[in-house]
């Protein structure tokens, strides 16, 4: 984990799930994290969690859809370690429903932190990484971004445009400002997503197959593994399965 070391990341989504597990892993491997979420009392205890571990860490509240709280943790991650490697653009919620359902709001908050989110996050960082010449965005989409199924046309929607942003992006700054990207897109795993889940379709879905879902430490590990690649080397795409799930 030799790349690993010092490297600084901003972790959004750090609260819980797969953001928490990524900050946990990337500090035991000598990282120093930042993580944003809107949850300030649990972005605290998980940092006095790590800091009392012997890893390097600190918080601010902020919520991806606002672009002033995004150049706010950019901000803050600078005077706190004086740069920014890492971006993990983890946040994202999945209320799905039919489109018959018709729940709007559903939708529009979809696009607001899935999409606008990873945007606002993009923006905070695009500019600090392009003066270092080096940076890292790793963004978090699915494997809803390769499959619309009934109930997730939506949520597909909105992760298939975080797979379009980030390899825009690739093609913009790999070469011109050696930033490289990764799209990590997980299936079933265990974190707060389902809990967010109104339509008592979908609901009864996620309740039948929760039980087969994976550890968000199975996708931490693959984004560290993303990371601590050499430079000159960029892994673009993993997408990571329950093996008992088609």
């Amino acid at each position: 984990m030799e790349n690993i070391v010092s490297k600084v990341v901003l972790i959004t989504g750090a609260s819980s799930g797969i953001g928490e597990a990524t900050a946990r892993l990337l500090a035991q491997k000598g990282a120093k994290v930042v993580l944003a979420a809107r949850r300030a009392d649990r972005l605290q205890a998980i940092v006095e969690e790590i800091l009392q571990a012997g890893g390097e860490a600190a918080f601010i509240q902020a919520d991806v859809v606002s672009a002033v709280d995004m150049t706010k943790a950019a901000e803050f991650a600078l005077q706190h370690y004086g740069r920014i490697d890492v971006l993990v653009n983890n946040a994202g919620i999945m209320p799905g429903s039919r489109l018959a359902e018709l729940r709007t709001g559903e939708w529009e908050r979809m696009i607001d932190v899935n999409i606008k989110g990873v945007l606002n996050g993009i923006a905070a960082v695009l500019p600090v990484m392009r003066q270092q010449q080096s940076g890292h965005i790793v963004n978090t989409a699915s494997v809803a971004a390769y499959e619309v199924n009934a109930t997730s046309a939506v949520y597909s929607a909105t992760k298939t445009a975080v797979r379009a942003i980030s390899e825009g992006l690739r093609k913009e700054e790999s070469a011109a400002s050696r930033i490289r990207t990764t799209i990590i897109s997980p299936g079933m795993t265990e974190s707060e997503l389902l809990e967010g889940i109104t339509s008592p379709e979908v609901q009864a879905m996620a309740a039948h197959f929760s039980s087969l879902a994976i550890s968000p430490y199975s996708i931490a590990r693959a984004i560290v593994y993303a990371i601590n690649e050499p430079e000159d080397t960029s892994v673009n795409e993993i997408v990571i399965r329950p093996t008992l799930l088609p």
